[in-house]
């Protein structure tokens, strides 16, 4: 097992490397003068040209890019000029925000669908598996921004049963309660499609788990089915279903970013538009990176998760 996860620890370091290319190659290729945009109404010729070498974009894109990776490597992800902060400090505050809202989602998605899955494919083609589908297909359908923004309009405009935006109330709030009322309507949008997408591929490999031969044999032998379905079937089927649950999980994480935008949650996603919005290019840089790599490392997780279910994946 260890020489497994050292591999995979391994392979992922030419994916990092690859996305920090991508990710400063988009930013160098944005049109404009970042000083300019920066400087805004003070954007002289004498300031643009001062900024751009404190900045050092006055060298060349090779020399940036070495330059950029070399001190993130040491744990410098740069200073935000917009905020007059470490770039890394300002990710972090933001990114344990995202991981409450990402987090809840994935754990809402991940039970209800392979909840769904499981109830579908035990009673396929009757009524519940019927439902289910309708349901799924629906989920799916819909948009998170767009559900999001009925969900805000019917149940805190009309309904006024929860709050409109923000993680906690401006005045007297903090505590868990008022949290998971801020959490409630975000996360929910947040978790229906990946929700429909766990629950169709579940009800697939449990339904072709059901057809296999220690099914029928476990059976013969008297055991119950809700036995046979819960503790046999939904064992075997968590091989298939688990690297779902990894795909989602970065759904669930890039989806954060305008589900932020629409509750206005105080996380990486709502930063990094921000960050955009104002040209604070490492930050947008140092953003992106840090949560590629915590995709990579679920990811990784995943896996891991996977061979101790099946083995033979190591070989």
């Amino acid at each position: 097992m260890g020489g497994y996860i050292a591999k995979r620890l391994l392979s992922a370091i030419p994916v990092l490397m690859g996305i920090t290319v991508i990710v400063f190659s988009i930013m160098a290729l944005i049109p404009g003068d970042p000083a300019t945009a920066i400087l805004g109404s003070y954007a002289t010729p004498e300031n643009v040209a001062e900024l751009n070498r404190d900045l050092g974009l006055d060298r060349p894109a090779p020399v940036r890019y070495f330059i950029w990776l070399g001190n993130m490597l040491q744990g410098d992800f740069g200073r935000s000029f917009s905020l007059n902060r470490p770039v890394i400090d300002e990710v972090l505050d933001r990114f344990s925000a995202t991981l409450v809202l990402a987090g809840t989602s994935f754990v809402l998605c991940a039970l209800l669908g392979i909840l769904a899955g499981v109830v579908s494919a035990a009673r396929q083609y009757g009524l519940a598996d019927k439902a289910i589908t309708f349901a799924v297909l629906l989920g799916i359908s819909i948009p998170s921004f767009f559900l999001g923004m009925m969900m805000i309009l019917f149940f805190a405009v009309r309904l006024q049963w929860l709050p409109v935006s923000g993680m906690y109330a401006i005045y007297g709030g903090g505590g868990l309660v008022d949290l998971l009322r801020h959490l409630a309507m975000p996360a929910i949008a947040l978790s229906v499609v990946a929700t429909g997408v766990i629950a169709r591929l579940s009800r697939s490999a449990m339904l072709e788990v059901l057809r296999q031969d220690f099914i029928r044999t476990a059976r013969a032998k008297g055991v119950g089915e809700r036995r046979v379905i819960w503790r046999h079937a939904l064992r075997a089927a968590m091989v298939s279903i688990i690297p779902v649950l990894g795909i989602q999980a970065g759904f669930v994480l890039s989806g954060a970013v305008y589900i932020e935008i629409v509750f206005q949650w105080p996380g990486v996603g709502r930063m990094l538009v921000d960050a955009i919005l104002t040209r604070d290019i490492l930050l947008v840089q140092g953003g992106v990176v840090f949560v590629a790599a915590c995709y990579v490392m679920f990811n990784i997780a995943v896996d891991v998760a996977q061979s101790l279910l099946d083995p033979r994946i190591r070989t």
